[in-house]
């Protein structure tokens, strides 16, 4: 695979994010989503969800080819899970396997463990054997499944929620620091 360029996602990247993500969405069980998300949409989720957390984007040749990003793992009104996060990472369709989703993760995983946050976890339709071994390759843990829960594509889905240890869990944790550009340029550099 040619060399990707990482770099935090700008908001005109919402077009081609929101190709690779509807993608998903149309034809696969891995989002729980039905109707894919416009560009419109896909930016103002990036709005809401930079104002705290890291997202990624992965170019070659000058085009996103896969995007990662973190979020707030409960509702925020549920503030003793501050310090949780989920994670997400999705990739043109064709590029599973090929190391893009770890090159993603690996740096928004050190971006959210220096921001503060102590655990992060995936949510993964099952089956699906490419983002279990990519969560597992990361050391996430399998935590547990929820069975049944989603109706899609003519079936009942499962769930499975892997964890993985970002720091150690501190007596009286310091809330975490917002995401910053200065933040991503010392990890991404």
């Amino acid at each position: 695979m040619a060399e990707a360029n990482l770099r935090v996602a700008r908001l005109d990247d919402a077009p081609a994010i929101a190709s690779i993500y509807g993608y998903y969405v149309e034809n696969t069980v891995i989002s729980f989503e039905l109707t894919p998300p416009d560009a419109a949409e896909m930016r103002q989720r990036m709005v809401e969800v930079m104002a705290d957390f890291p997202w990624l984007v992965a170019e070659q040749g000058g085009e996103v080819v896969g995007f990662a990003y973190a979020s707030s793992h409960r509702p925020r009104a549920r503030a003793a899970y501050t310090w949780s996060i989920d994670v997400t990472v999705y990739l043109r369709d064709g590029l599973q396997r090929r190391g893009l989703g770890r090159t993603l993760y690996r740096p928004l995983l050190e971006i959210a463990r220096r921001q503060g946050f102590c655990r992060a976890y995936g949510g993964i339709a099952l089956p699906n054997a490419a983002s279990v071994g990519l969560h597992e390759a990361m050391g996430f843990k399998l935590v547990g499944v929820y069975q049944g829960v989603g109706f899609k594509l003519g079936a009942w889905r499962d769930v499975g929620w892997w964890g993985l240890d970002l720091a150690e869990l501190p007596a009286q944790p310091a809330a975490p620091r917002p995401f910053s550009q200065s933040l991503a340029d010392a990890v991404l550099a």
